[in-house]
């Protein structure tokens, strides 16, 4: 008897390897941002007016996916009711015809999306907060959203990297070209192979091919992995994942893919305070004004070089008896 062996069409295999699950991990002190982050996690800061974690929430959502995941911590509640129905909230909104704030209210959960929470006990890094949601992903590919970073892009950032990963049906790096301060162990080499269909895809290779042209990247806070990272996950000061990708690409191909877009590092100061005024430039009802505010404030020199006013020399030193 002869047994037939049926390949799996390519939109079998597309639907086998659909992504449908984000992890986002949110565990981490926010030490950065102290004391305000003390009570309030950083993933709750806003930007302009939405929190960055909405931010990440949308985007995910916007590229199709419907299952968001948070690896949270200790004091972080707050990001579980901020996806949560605020009863309260809304009657009040309600009572007061305030339709426009009950809008922004409702705004914050996409519809047709689901939320689940795990908890990672210390905050003991990306690879320990990654297996923590291998519950809740089981054997299926996913996509990594860290919030800190956040992707102005006319596409979203996830959307382009799902591009590839449908393209190529492995681990996806969202990446960018690197920066002279990059250290070497976020460094990454990315090749033009002609292996692709989407012409921002290129292979991760440990070292450039003769005659292809390569470049140097560096993450930039998105991933699609396949359940190959299991296996592939380092030690947890992993922070860039650069290791863990690096041992993945014994085990498959991995692919970057170069953001068409501008990623603002907001987990650092300067990162977060560009990120307010690029943000706040798109809204027509905000930079007018904005702008017309700022110019004094830009054309004066800081404080500590100005000279004291009169007075003020005399009312420290009150303060400081």
């Amino acid at each position: 008897m002869s047994s037939m062996i049926t390949a799996a069409t390519p939109s079998s295999r597309a639907q086998r390897r659909r992504v449908t699950h984000a992890v986002f991990p949110v565990a981490g002190f926010g030490a950065s941002f102290l004391p305000a982050t003390k009570a309030c996690p950083k993933e709750l800061l806003p930007i302009v007016d939405r929190p960055l974690i909405q931010y990440a929430v949308e985007e995910a959502a916007a590229a199709g996916l419907t299952h968001m995941i948070f690896v949270t911590g200790r004091n972080k509640r707050a990001i579980e009711d901020h996806f949560d129905h605020a009863y309260e909230l809304e009657r009040e909104l309600a009572a007061r015809d305030n339709e426009r704030a009950l809008r922004a209210l409702h705004s914050a959960v996409p519809a047709g999306i689901a939320f689940s929470y795990v908890r990672q006990r210390d905050a003991s890094g990306l690879p320990d907060a990654l297996r923590r949601a291998r519950p809740l992903v089981g054997g299926a590919a996913f996509a990594v959203v860290l919030p800190d970073d956040l992707v102005d892009a006319d596409r979203p950032a996830l959307a382009q990297l799902l591009d590839v990963f449908h393209d190529q049906q492995v681990s996806v790096v969202g990446a960018e070209r690197a920066a002279s301060g990059a250290s070497d162990a976020a460094r990454l080499i990315a090749a033009d192979l002609d292996t692709g269909g989407v012409c921002a895809a290129r292979a991760l290779v440990k070292v450039p091919p003769i005659g292809a042209a390569s470049a140097t990247v560096t993450t930039c806070g998105r991933y699609v992995f396949t359940p190959a990272i299991w296996d592939a996950l380092q030690d947890g000061d992993d922070a860039t994942l650069g290791r863990s990708i690096r041992a993945l690409m014994e085990c498959e191909r991995v692919f970057a893919c170069l953001i068409d877009g501008r990623r603002f590092d907001c987990g650092t100061k300067v990162g977060f305070l560009e990120a307010q005024f690029a943000f706040a430039q798109k809204r027509r009802e905000l930079w007018p004004t904005l702008q017309r505010r700022l110019g004094p404030l830009l054309a004066q020199r800081p404080s500590r070089d100005r000279a004291p006013a009169s007075g003020e020399a005399a009312t420290t030193a009150a303060i400081m008896r």
